[in-house]
């Protein structure tokens, strides 16, 4: 079964992507802070993390360059999903190591179109 690991501060918006995989049948962990999340992508080494870049606690750029950065989790692909969508915080999230940028609000389908991608299924 495939993991994703879920950064997302928002319940809302976290629940109906995480019903949404796991009708793919994808396993979604999710966590709600900067902090939280660094530690879940950590433990659970996902298939793939998304990542919103507005947290509490560590931005999304500091929680993707701090994955990027670690031995357990530098290959794991990193898709950014925030509303910050002018050209410096793209370009700030690709420096920090993020492998795509999805804007909010996001269509699901496509979305989920996406995520399906890159967990190749």
């Amino acid at each position: 079964m495939k993991k994703v690991v879920l950064i997302e501060d928002s319940k809302t918006l976290a629940g109906a992507l995480t019903g949404a995989l796991e009708l793919e049948g994808v396993q979604t962990v999710w966590a709600a802070d900067g902090v939280q999340g660094v530690s879940a992508a950590r433990k659970e080494k996902p298939d793939l993390i998304l990542l919103d870049l507005m947290l509490p606690k560590l931005s999304g750029f500091e929680v993707c360059k701090m994955l990027k950065t670690h031995d357990l989790t530098w290959r794991i692909p990193v898709v950014i999903m925030s509303t910050l969508t002018d050209p410096e915080s793209r370009d700030r999230a690709k420096e920090a190591g993020a492998d795509y940028f999805i804007a909010k609000p996001y269509d699901l389908a496509a979305t989920l179109a996406e995520i399906k991608k890159y967990l190749k299924i």
